[in-house]
């Protein structure tokens, strides 16, 4: 791949797209995370959904694994289910009442998708699933109302029904190891997953419990594959674990990193008090990339926020700006950084100057997907990034030690 396709020549248009206030939190977040690294400290990453998987974000986050600079990751079901598509694909759209679909049952647009395969991918996924032949047949000889490339999976036959098959499959062997379905579906994950990479290295994926809604039968795959409970305890060691936490364009992050076992600006005193492991975020640097300015107000109210909750008041009142919930624990910590920018261009810009600060060599670097170098990154992510080897995660599952 070409060095454009890394998305370095794109890096100052990416960095004077934002505001000086959020050059000057990427500069410190980057010093931060390098300081971290290098003193042998670990960083974790919390991804929300979409905007993380269409602007390469997730499969940045797969090279930051590889090269061990990203140390864990909790992230939404969707993300889950998208990476075991193969993160992107082409599809292409057909009249669904010219198909002969049961429109009652139609998305809205009245449209249905097909995954852009060819013979050899079909026939891979006959060996595993039987394949309407008669829709592929009418859907191939339909006009095309549009073809685009979106998450993968998803809406599109077949790889989104397949997708859900392999779900009750990757269940099945999660119960029966005692493990989240993340890592059994990690196994047979593409390594520029986020799922394969951390399977590859051994560290944790996991989703949260505020995002285990979405992905169809993923989703609840993921919720039935271990209790509520062995969640929380896991996803909490793994942020006791972690220095620095990234929160990149995710909702509800207070129930992530604060949760039940947390003591600083969460409700772990109870845990505590009856001897159950707790952890401290008091130390710990929260830094986020988010486009709503109101967070990084909340940050420059810190004392006004705490305040409020020392009197029981309403934060929203105290502050006069629409609160979201994670901006309580986010705006009272002393070391919260926000970044107010879009998550396609602050995360190329922090890859890379932590990659060269700390001497490392990236072999993918995302880029914002409203530029030339974006979109060809993403047509290397469909061409390159593979679906779920259901053959490979079996092989693992049979050499799999439980002791």
């Amino acid at each position: 791949m070409s060095e454009n396709l890394f998305g370095l020549s794109q890096l100052d248009y990416f960095k004077g797209s934002l505001d000086e206030r959020s050059r000057n939190s990427l500069s410190a977040a980057v010093n931060k995370i390098i300081e971290t690294k290098k003193r042998g400290g670990k960083v974790m990453v919390v991804t929300g959904s979409g905007p993380n998987i269409h602007e390469g974000v997730t499969t940045l986050i797969a090279e930051l694994i590889r090269v061990g600079i990203v140390d864990a990751v909790s992230t939404s079901s969707a993300v889950i289910a998208h990476e075991m598509a193969g993160s992107l694909d082409r599809v292409f759209r057909v009249d669904a009442q010219a198909l002969g679909m049961d429109m009652s049952k139609m998305p809205r647009g009245d449209v249905f998708e097909f995954t852009c395969m060819n013979e050899n991918e079909l026939d891979a996924i006959r060996r595993e699933m039987p394949l309407d032949e008669e829709v592929l047949k009418r859907g191939a000889e339909l006009p095309k109302v549009n073809e685009i490339i979106k998450a993968a999976g998803n809406m599109a036959y077949p790889m989104g029904l397949r997708t859900e098959k392999l779900a009750l499959e990757v269940l099945s062997l999660a119960r029966m190891y005692g493990l989240p379905f993340e890592t059994v579906a990690g196994w047979g994950c593409d390594e520029h997953t986020m799922l394969g990479a951390a399977a590859k290295k051994n560290i944790p994926v996991l989703v949260t419990i505020p995002q285990l809604v979405g992905g169809g039968a993923v989703g609840m795959s993921i919720g039935d594959s271990i209790p509520v409970s062995q969640r929380s305890m896991r996803i909490s060691r793994m942020l006791a674990s972690c220095d620095v936490i990234i929160e990149s364009a995710v909702a509800l992050t207070q129930e992530i990193h604060d949760g039940p076992f947390e003591c600083y600006t969460g409700h772990g005193i109870w845990a505590w008090w009856s001897g159950q492991n707790t952890y401290n975020l008091r130390d710990k640097n929260l830094i986020r990339i988010d486009l709503d300015e109101n967070l990084r107000r909340a940050v420059e109210l810190n004392a006004t926020v705490q305040e409020a909750i020392d009197k029981g008041l309403p934060k929203t009142k105290a502050a006069k700006i629409p609160f979201r919930m994670e901006m309580s624990a986010f705006a009272r910590h002393e070391g919260s950084i926000p970044i107010v920018g879009d998550i396609g261009k602050a995360w190329p810009l922090i890859a890379h100057e932590v990659a060269k600060g700390l001497g490392i060599n990236l072999e993918f670097l995302s880029a914002s997907q409203d530029t030339p170098e974006g979109s060809s990154m993403r047509e290397w992510i469909v061409e390159n990034v593979k679906p779920l080897d259901r053959e490979k995660m079996l092989e693992h599952a049979k050499n799999f030690l439980l002791y």
